[in-house]
């Protein structure tokens, strides 16, 4: 009875710290973005003015919300999917899809999963800023460059409210899939080779393998990918910020969430709307990460 009291008093003083900091930290501010979002605060007046749900009223009526609410779904549709699917397709390449008998990779996969990993290694503003200049209108521009040299008329990638969204979602992808390759590669490491070797002795391709035996293995770690990327969907702002120098693309065709946040708060000043937002965007990324949880559960399989 004593040793358990010792060692429940010593879990109890070890965890103290910690908890005491994510409660100061992490929970605090939470709890003072709602209270803020029933304010009119402005970042200046000590005593803000109570105004209830007035925020919350005015938000569902602005536009440039609902397009930032537009972008953000449509990027927590696509940017999980076509990661997931492109970094899927290059993981079971160099692990599984390699030519010829027997289970193994494609020649020089060791090569190219570093290849694929290298915009991890970038910051994520280097990475715009790095964009900006590809996607330059005019001929220093990598991609416009060639196109005028060959009489083609640049194409405004950023500037054109039609391509800015889809430029930004590129990028995204482009950066995101080298953590995945080498996310889906460690799942397909820990799958045994014989699973694979009887399945191709019974007759079974490439494809057979990867819908019968590769994808149903590794559901769980394609389950965590998906609730992570389509929190970094609901949640992005500095790839935007940046490429769109600061205004969401034109006629803020890029903008998001977060952006209008930073905005409203440190442009207009206006910190209980901003908070408002906050609150409504953490009430999205929740309910999106439950959701998928609760969707995407399954029996899991042992092997």
């Amino acid at each position: 009875m004593y040793n358990r009291y010792r060692r429940g008093l010593f879990i109890t003083a070890f965890l103290a710290a910690p908890v005491a900091l994510y409660l100061i930290y992490v929970i605090s501010p939470y709890v003072q973005a709602f209270y803020i979002a029933t304010t009119n605060w402005r970042g200046v007046n000590a005593t803000p003015e109570f105004v209830g749900v007035e925020n919350f009223v005015r938000l569902f009526g602005d536009g440039i919300f609902w397009k930032a609410v537009t972008h953000n779904a449509a990027l927590l549709v696509l940017l999980p999917l076509l990661t997931i699917v492109i970094a899927l397709f290059f993981a079971f390449l160099l692990n599984v899809g390699g030519a010829g008998r027997g289970v193994g990779g494609i020649r020089g996969s060791k090569f190219y999963r570093v290849v694929f990993f290298f915009p991890q290694v970038l910051s994520v503003a280097v990475v715009a800023v790095l964009f900006q200049q590809v996607f330059r209108p005019d001929g220093s521009g990598m991609l416009n460059g060639p196109l005028m040299v060959l009489g083609v008329k640049p194409i405004g990638f950023l500037s054109n409210p039609d391509i800015a969204f889809w430029s930004v979602l590129g990028v995204m992808i482009w950066q995101a899939v080298g953590f995945y390759v080498v996310l889906f590669s460690a799942g397909l490491a820990s799958i045994p080779n014989d699973m694979f070797e009887a399945a191709q002795i019974d007759g079974a391709g490439r494809l057979s393998l990867f819908f019968r035996i590769t994808l149903p293995l590794l559901w769980d770690t394609v389950q965590v990918a998906w609730v992570y990327l389509g929190i970094i969907a609901l949640d992005v702002f500095a790839i935007v910020w940046v490429m769109t120098d600061q205004h969401g693309g034109p006629d803020f065709s890029t903008t998001v969430m977060a952006a209008e946040i930073y905005r409203n708060a440190f442009s207009y000043f206006r910190f209980g709307y901003a908070s408002a937002l906050g609150v409504v965007m953490f009430l999205f990324t929740v309910g999106f990460a439950i959701l998928s949880l609760r969707l995407s559960r399954r029996e899991r399989i042992e092997y």
